[in-house]
């Protein structure tokens, strides 16, 4: 059995990263580790930004809630104040950025884990579009929809790797001896058409940095 879990030795999943145990290998997205990472290139992108509010689906994603954690944990060194956007449906959105517009937060995390945000990413794009609200974003496809930027797992690679697992358990490799993977490759992925639209400008650093730069 394959799965893929951001911590599966803390979800209870498996005994270890590197011997799984049972009849269960896969790989992990790490996502809480890549909190830290995602906000200091939102602090590179705009260095004077003191309020970054984090949009998370606060009712079935564990994951969601540790990732707005550790971010929280990310910004004290960083002279940043974190202020949360929870939602709960659909219908919650307008309402979490009319309370960011409030709080006058400087830019947006929208993190993607628990299916919400995900299913709605088009309406999340175009709502931190029309607040003028730079986003950062956890998966690649809300930056393919217009988004501003994501920083994430190599989705292609890991698909790779993937399939050289499925490969070893039908020649007979049991899962319990291939250790869980953690990602090896990131992204950054960099819209420059919706950064003019906000009237944004993307530091030649920050941008010299991106694996992908859509124009």
């Amino acid at each position: 059995m394959a799965n893929v879990s951001d911590d599966p030795v803390r979800n209870k999943l498996i005994d270890s990263l590197a011997r799984p145990g049972g009849n269960i290998t896969g790989f992990t997205d790490v996502a809480h580790d890549l909190a830290g990472k995602r906000l200091e290139l939102v602090k590179e992108t705009l260095p004077k930004a003191s309020r970054v509010a984090v949009l998370w689906y606060s009712i079935s994603s564990i994951v969601a809630g540790r990732q707005f954690q550790e971010t929280e944990i990310a910004a004290r060194p960083l002279g940043v104040r974190i202020q949360s956007l929870e939602v709960r449906s659909s219908e919650d959105f307008d309402h979490a950025f009319q309370v960011a517009n409030k709080q006058r937060a400087e830019a947006l995390i929208a993190v993607s884990f628990g299916g919400l945000l995900v299913n709605h990413r088009q309406r999340v794009v175009n709502l931190a579009a029309k607040h003028r609200l730079p986003a950062m974003y956890t998966i690649s496809e809300f930056v393919e929809e217009g988004g501003l930027m994501s920083y994430a797992p190599d989705g292609p690679d890991r698909l790779r790797r993937v399939a050289g697992y499925v490969d070893k358990i039908l020649k007979g490799t049991k899962p319990a001896d291939l250790p869980v993977q953690q990602p090896t490759k990131f992204e950054l992925i960099i819209n420059q058409k919706e950064a003019k639209q906000i009237g944004l400008t993307i530091p030649p650093n920050v941008l010299a940095r991106a694996d992908r730069v859509i124009r």
